[in-house]
């Protein structure tokens, strides 16, 4: 607002008393001070209201003029209650220095001239953001200018004293202020993002309040710029893939204006979800073939060259993935009645994300498919190093089951089910189907947990020598008897050996080169011997339920 507008509110009792010149001046604020040099609290285009008690005599009036002016405030008004008039020095100093100057009637309390200027600051800051969220939107929606979510956050930041964030539904940062002050702790990201996931499944309408400590924070559902609220048959369909906005203040007092304008933020941010989505395509597409070329049995080589395709996309500038993971993800609902994979795909893509990570552009390093209800993730690992106990890094059930837990357990309420698997790393095309079957019979081994959300790895499934022991003697015969007894029977009678086959194509991981080669044989041989293996035993070696049994008969004989 203007100085000049002071003067045509009658209800401010204001006269003025010099700088008629100046009055075009913008009020930015205002500020009560008695203190002879209030520079320290200032910070430019303020309304100056003192009760001058500051003034002993007349020889303070200049530097308080002079402090004010190099403080770069728009005015100063001088109550009239604690010595009548405004001295004439004063009147003088503030001339000297071209600072507009007001008298303000006794009756008139400084509070009603600070609520009436913050409420005329507030209201025209609101629609200048609200006009530069509309243009910043149109800028975004037809092409990639305008600097995305980050831009919008720092002007909420600056013109109306707002902190706000773009959480997933996981509680993973993916925009924030980029001005000084501290950021959001990532256990009251995952809290928030789990009181909005909680929220959403009630079907109230947003902003939802949620007060965390010393802190309230209003949180508004980020959705596709193209879908209404209403659009969505279920809202079970996104509730686990939404964004939301996260503003730290009471939103439950706030005009509507201020909502709208609010809701104006998360349709910008829609935006860019929506374009990130659209990148997501090429991966996708790229994840469905080579899932479809594992699962028919495709020859290596074909799975090697599409994997040579990928690789580029999805590690950009490092050529060849050397390693390759495969996690498989399940979301069930208790009616049935809506599919989960297209759920789960959405949810994948958002955790198999760095927890460090912020920003939408790392999780463009993730290709998932899916089918029915279950997605599969086929993540590239640059390097894969050694962890001190001996294991390979990579993507860990554990960690990835307590970043994602108790988010996610809120938005499932009482009617749904996560369930996650994960692979060991393979550096190879021929160990992709083995890591799918992995991944695949891990999530079994979390389906049998209780909870909401349940992981599990492939160190597991090797928990299960464990418990050799402990098998009674005649089940352990009984057990291998029924799956050797036909394979030493005819190593006896052709010499064929088989057992020996088998053992060592299990030691290898099912990779037919590496097995022929250390048993001195041509591949085709190889497959020979393992197909009189599956005829004789009933028993498939493509599927790691199998081979985990032919693994335990031979642990026990």
């Amino acid at each position: 607002m203007r100085l000049r507008a002071l003067l045509d509110t009658d209800a401010l009792g204001l006269r003025l008393l010099g700088g008629e010149d100046e009055l075009d001046r913008t009020v930015r604020g205002v500020m009560t001070t008695d203190l002879r040099d209030p520079s320290r609290y200032l910070s430019g285009g303020e309304l100056v209201l003192t009760g001058l008690a500051w003034r002993r005599d007349a020889a303070d009036s200049e530097p308080f003029v002079r402090l004010l002016v190099q403080a770069g405030v728009a005015g100063l008004a001088a109550g009239e209650a604690e010595l009548g008039n405004v001295p004439e020095d004063l009147i003088v100093a503030c001339v000297r220095h071209r600072l507009p100057l007001f008298a303000v009637h006794e009756s008139v309390a400084f509070a009603t001239i600070t609520e009436h200027v913050v409420r005329q600051v507030s209201g025209e800051r609101a629609g200048d953001l609200a006009a530069v969220v509309d243009r910043h939107r149109r800028m975004m929606t037809s092409g990639p200018a305008g600097g995305g979510p980050d831009v919008v956050l720092d002007l909420l930041g600056s013109d109306l004293d707002l902190r706000a964030w773009v959480l997933s539904p996981t509680g993973r940062l993916i925009a924030g202020p980029k001005v000084a002050g501290p950021g959001l702790p990532a256990d009251t990201c995952a809290k928030l993002a789990a009181e909005h996931l909680a929220a959403a499944r009630t079907g109230r309408r947003g902003p939802h309040r949620v007060t965390l400590g010393s802190s309230t924070y209003s949180l508004f559902p980020v959705r596709s710029s193209g879908r209404s609220p209403q659009a969505s048959r279920d809202i079970r369909e996104t509730v686990l893939s939404d964004w939301l906005l996260a503003v730290e203040a009471d939103a439950g007092d706030w005009p509507e204006e201020r909502l709208d304008l609010l809701r104006g933020v998360t349709q910008l941010i829609a935006v860019e979800r929506d374009r990130r989505d659209a990148a997501r395509t090429v991966r996708r597409r790229l994840a469905q073939e080579v899932l479809e070329l594992v699962q028919t049995g495709a020859a290596p080589a074909e799975i090697a060259a599409r994997l040579r395709v990928a690789a580029p996309v999805l590690l950009p500038g490092l050529g060849a993935a050397p390693h390759w993971q495969v996690v498989v993800a399940r979301v069930e609902w208790q009616d049935g009645a809506l599919e989960g994979g297209p759920v789960a795909q959405s949810l994948l893509e958002e955790i198999l994300v760095d927890p460090s990570a912020t920003g939408p552009e790392p999780s463009d390093r993730i290709a998932v498919a899916h089918t029915g209800d279950e997605a599969i993730a086929l993540v590239p690992l640059p390097a894969v190093s050694t962890e001190h106990d001996g294991s390979e890094a990579g993507i860990l059930a554990d960690a990835l089951l307590e970043s994602v837990r108790d988010p996610l357990a809120a938005g499932l309420d009482d009617d749904g089910r996560v369930t996650l698997g994960v692979s060991a790393s393979v550096h190879s095309a021929e160990g992709l189907r083995g890591a799918l079957e992995e991944a695949r019979h891990a999530r079994r081994v979390a389906a049998a947990r209780a909870g909401r959300v349940c992981a599990a790895g492939h160190q597991e499934l090797a928990s299960h020598v464990l418990l050799l022991p402990f098998v009674p003697d005649d089940v352990r015969r009984a057990f291998t008897a029924r799956l050797l007894d036909p394979l030493r029977d005819y190593d006896r009678r052709h010499r064929a050996e088989l057992i020996p086959t088998l053992e060592a194509f299990l030691d290898c991981d099912g990779s037919w080169t590496r097995c022929a080669t250390r048993l001195h044989l041509h591949v085709n041989t190889l497959r020979y011997r393992v197909g009189r293996i599956e005829q004789l035993t009933s028993r498939d070696l493509s599927r790691l339920e199998d081979k985990l049994d032919f693994f335990l008969a031979l642990r026990m004989s």
